[in-house]
């Protein structure tokens, strides 16, 4: 297997296509020759070619009985002369991802093997100005067909046969709710393998799962074969304005893994992963953030300081920190969950 490398004080564009991030640390990923073999180029009816291991950003050497499929969100802005979807190598790109992968994917380390490709993203700043049902015709299209591919040969070569996690944020997620619905919809065995979906940054509703009867939303802290979700925000920000919630947007609360409208305070998580206010490198520090369901609004509500906070999306939407606020509560329900199902197992 190719080695895993660090990189420190990368540059990355998130979600919005605008937010500039700093962080530090370790990051997962494969330290590849993007010269040598690379794909040529291809229509976006095709899907890339996920037997190179240039395109993945990080198959794992060691095995656990659990593997993650993790999905970065956007890490990617076009400027004037790029298309509105980007190639699979865009050098900005890779350097988002793997930026990325240090600040979500990581999550999931002491869980399972970390299976993560690169795909070719839609632009943010083209997508979010499109009405929803265009924007999921965009990302439906090459970024889609990307995930699916790399998906199946995940499971065709590396899978044999484990229990697994989708994890996903922003773009990654929206990304997933298609492969939910499509391929896993189209693959039943290859489904009840399936532990959970960590589906944060993006909208699922009940329209969604109505469409879907295979799928269902969380409602506690250790069912499996279910979605999670929520998008984090401001009690300020008013219906319409956080662009990655949509009509019936659902939500459990990553401190309590419940779906009730009760406030869990600080004292409830279990910790924060957050950048530090001089250096910007990515630190553990004590439960950042409370957490509120707000159905009408279809987002969890947080109360926690905006000092210093990169808010792209703008005043109160916490997009960004959707992982950082809730990291190890998020860690710590994964584990839940893989437990729950490898028992069940067992009793078969």
């Amino acid at each position: 297997m190719k080695a895993r490398f660090k990189s420190k004080m990368l540059w990355v564009a998130f979600f919005s296509g605008l937010i500039v991030l700093v962080s530090s640390g370790c990051l997962k990923g494969f330290d590849s020759d993007q010269s040598t073999g690379k794909a040529p180029a291809i229509s976006e009816s095709e899907a890339n070619d996920y037997s190179l291991s240039a395109n993945w950003l990080s198959l794992p050497a060691k095995i656990k009985n659990v593997d993650v499929f993790y999905l970065y969100p956007t890490s990617w802005s076009k400027t004037a002369a790029d298309n509105n979807i980007c190639d699979i190598n865009n050098a900005a790109m890779i350097t988002g991802a793997n930026a990325a992968f240090g600040r979500q994917a990581t999550v999931f380390e002491p869980i399972g093997n970390i299976f993560a490709p690169y795909y070719r993203q839609a632009d943010a700043g083209y997508t979010l100005a499109l009405v929803p049902a265009d924007r999921e015709k965009v990302i439906g299209g090459a970024p889609t067909l990307d995930v699916v591919a790399a998906f199946d040969y995940y499971i065709k070569h590396h899978n044999n046969g484990r229990p697994y996690i989708l994890a996903g944020h922003s773009q990654g997620s929206s990304i997933l709710l298609n492969l939910l619905s499509g391929y896993l919809k189209d693959n039943p065995e290859i489904f009840k393998k399936m532990i959970a979906a960590y589906v944060i940054g993006y909208t699922v509703s009940n329209d969604y799962l109505s469409k879907n009867p295979h799928l269902k939303f969380a409602t506690g802290a250790d069912d499996t074969g279910v979605i999670i979700s929520y998008n984090t925000q401001a009690p300020s920000v008013a219906v319409g304005k956080n662009p990655v919630i949509l009509d019936g947007a659902l939500v459990i609360n990553p401190l309590t893994w419940t779906r009730e409208e009760t406030l869990a305070s600080t004292s409830e998580g279990l910790g924060s992963y957050m950048p530090d206010p001089v250096t910007k490198a990515f630190m553990t520090v004590p439960q950042y953030a409370d957490a509120k369901i707000d159905t009408a609004k279809g987002a969890l509500i947080t109360t926690a300081d905006p000092t210093g906070l990169f808010l792209g999306f703008g005043p109160g939407v916490y997009h960004t920190y959707d992982y950082l606020f809730y990291y190890y509560n998020l860690r710590d329900n994964a584990a839940k969950r893989v437990a729950k199902y490898l028992s069940m197992q067992n009793l078969k």
